[in-house]
């Protein structure tokens, strides 16, 4: 059975809010001659972080796949699949922040990055475990979720704030 696991409700709505507080206001305050131009960019920039935003990842009894959507793959994003019978162990490397990413060592020596800001991430490891018989408890989000969420809110203040400036 094929199960799919899309990204992160609140990372992609972290990202989304995000943008639209940064950019909202520029095609309001651009002047006249560039308000058409900054309103195309602006809504061109939503697509695009949208669209960057619509990875995910695809198990099945026999593999692991992660796709990336078409301007991710333009932006160096690669499609990966690794059957799970050559999935050798999990390592783990910190990051800069204090939290850990984790990869598939694939027998070859490959590296994958495991997918760490997917809906459903505990299914999502019960499955690599089951699949590949590798301990699966270190493994957790690479980062609270708290952070986006709190992101998302401060977005959502700020595109709040900008409206009620503009419409004053």
């Amino acid at each position: 059975m094929i199960e799919k696991f899309k990204t992160l409700f609140f990372v992609k709505s972290s990202l989304i809010s995000l943008y639209l507080a940064l950019t909202i206001p520029l095609p309001f305050i651009s002047i006249e001659k560039l308000k058409i131009p900054s309103t195309i960019i602006f809504v061109l920039g939503l697509y695009l972080i949208i669209n960057i935003t619509s990875d995910y990842v695809e198990t099945c009894s026999t593999k692991i796949s992660y796709k990336s959507s078409f301007i991710s793959k333009l932006l160096g994003k690669k499609n990966w699949e690794i059957f799970w019978k050559d999935i050798k162990l999990i390592k783990s490397l910190p990051t800069s922040q204090g939290s850990k990413v984790f990869y598939f060592n694939t027998s070859q020596d490959d590296n994958f990055l495991v997918p760490q800001r997917v809906e459903n991430f505990e299914k999502l490891l019960l499955i690599v475990s089951s699949n590949t018989g590798i301990a699966i408890n270190e493994i957790s989000y690479i980062s609270p979720l708290w952070t986006y969420k709190l992101l998302t809110i401060l977005s959502v203040l700020m595109i709040i704030g900008e409206l009620f400036a503009f419409l004053n």
